[in-house]
C-alpha cells in the first residue's frame, strides 16, 4: 500500500501520531488517581508509570512529545493531573516541579530504553536516573514552595515515594517489552 504525499511529507509516521494520542490519553486516565499521604502536599501519582510504559510504546521522542501533550492538556485545565486537577496554578503550586521533571525524566528513561534495547537492566538504570532528576527538580521546587531545606523536602516529597516507584519500575519493566512487542508487530504490517 503506497502513501499519501502527506503522510510521506510528515516528520511522525500516521501509526506513530495516532499511539502518541492513544499514549497520551493513558496518562490522562492515569495521571489523576492519586493516594494522597498526611505526611506530604505531594500525592502517590502514577503519572510516572504511565511516562515508563509510554516510553516502552513510542520510544525517547515520540514518549516525551506524548507527555508534553499531556502537559499541556493539564495546562489549559482539563482535571489530568493527580487528584483530578487542571491548570497553570498546579504547575507553580508545590507538586510543579514533578511536573517538569518528568520530562527529563521521559528523555532519560527513553534514551535508556531505545539505545539498550533487550538489556532491561539497563532500561532499570535509566528509569533510576530519570526519576531522580525528577526527584530533583520536584524538590528544588518543593522546597522553594513550602520555604523547607533541601534535607526537609526530601523527606517531604522524595523519601516517602521510593517504595512504589521502585515497584512501577519493576511493573515498567515487565510489561513495557510485551506493548514495545505488540506495537512493533502493529507497525510492521
Amino acid at each position: 500500500m503506497e502513501k499519501t504525499a502527506s503522510e510521506r511529507s510528515s516528520k511522525l509516521p500516521l501509526i506513530t501520531m495516532a499511539l502518541i494520542g492513544v499514549m497520551t490519553a493513558v496518562t490522562c486516565i492515569l495521571g489523576p488517581l492519586a493516594i494522597p499521604l498526611p505526611i506530604s502536599p505531594v500525592p502517590i501519582s502514577f503519572t510516572n508509570l504511565a511516562v515508563y510504559l509510554t516510553l516502552y510504546v513510542l520510544g525517547m521522542k515520540a514518549g516525551t512529545i506524548s507527555y508534553l501533550v499531556y502537559l499541556l492538556i493539564g495546562l489549559v485545565g482539563a482535571p489530568v493531573f493527580s487528584g483530578f486537577t487542571g491548570g497553570p496554578a498546579k504547575l507553580v503550586g508545590p507538586t510543579g516541579g514533578y511536573l517538569v521533571g518528568f520530562i527529563f525524566m521521559a528523555l532519560i528513561a527513553g534514551f535508556f530504553i531505545d539505545k539498550f534495547p533487550n538489556k532491561y537492566y539497563l532500561h532499570i538504570i535509566g528509569m533510576v536516573l530519570g526519576t531522580a532528576v525528577c526527584y530533583l527538580f520536584g524538590t528544588v521546587w518543593l522546597c522553594f514552595q513550602m520555604e523547607l531545606s533541601f534535607g526537609a523536602g526530601l523527606m517531604t516529597g522524595v523519601v516517602p515515594y521510593l517504595p512504589g516507584d521502585a515497584a512501577k519500575i519493576i511493573i515498567s519493566v515487565i510489561l513495557g517489552p510485551a506493548l514495545r512487542h505488540g506495537v512493533t508487530q502493529v507497525k510492521s504490517r
